[in-house]
């Protein structure tokens, strides 16, 4: 199994951009985590970041070519604005599941509406970097036939 973990504008400042509501875990150490994590249920996981939109897109649609088997996406403020990003995960076939470090919905307004959740198989919130695994391990059950 391979699954993809792709991350939007900032998330590069992890552990320096507003600890309060982010942590001080890096990006580095969220990456590290999950390919352990992935290696111990034999399972690829490969991390990239961006703050470019139009990266993400191709990285989407690389995907599939690639044959990955499920996506775990932290988008960033791309969830709140790019039909771009929500149009590439809807011209893939391999399943998306949203990430949030912190809680989206009780945030500011502006970030309580995702444009990407109705195209992807799940979303996560507010739950820490503790949120990417979870990703994992839903892809984790599902390969084993569990819902």
């Amino acid at each position: 199994m391979k699954i993809l973990c792709l991350n939007g504008p900032n998330l590069n400042r992890l552990g320096k951009r507003e600890p309060s509501i982010y942590g001080l875990e890096t990006l580095e150490d969220v990456t590290r985590s999950l390919t352990k994590y992935g290696e111990a249920s034999n399972v690829v996981v490969e991390c990239k970041q961006s703050n470019h939109e139009g990266e993400l897109i191709d990285w989407l649609h690389l995907a599939e070519e690639e044959q990955v088997d499920g996506v775990i996406l932290n988008p960033g403020a791309y969830t709140h604005t790019s039909y771009a990003i929500r149009d590439a995960i809807s011209s893939i076939s391999i399943p998306v599941i949203e990430v949030h470090i912190s809680n989206i919905h009780s945030r500011e307004t502006f970030r309580h509406q995702s444009v990407l959740a109705a195209v992807c198989q799940g979303q996560i919130c507010g739950l820490g970097t503790f949120g990417y695994t979870l990703a994992l391990e839903t892809f984790l059950h599902r390969r084993k036939g569990e819902s």
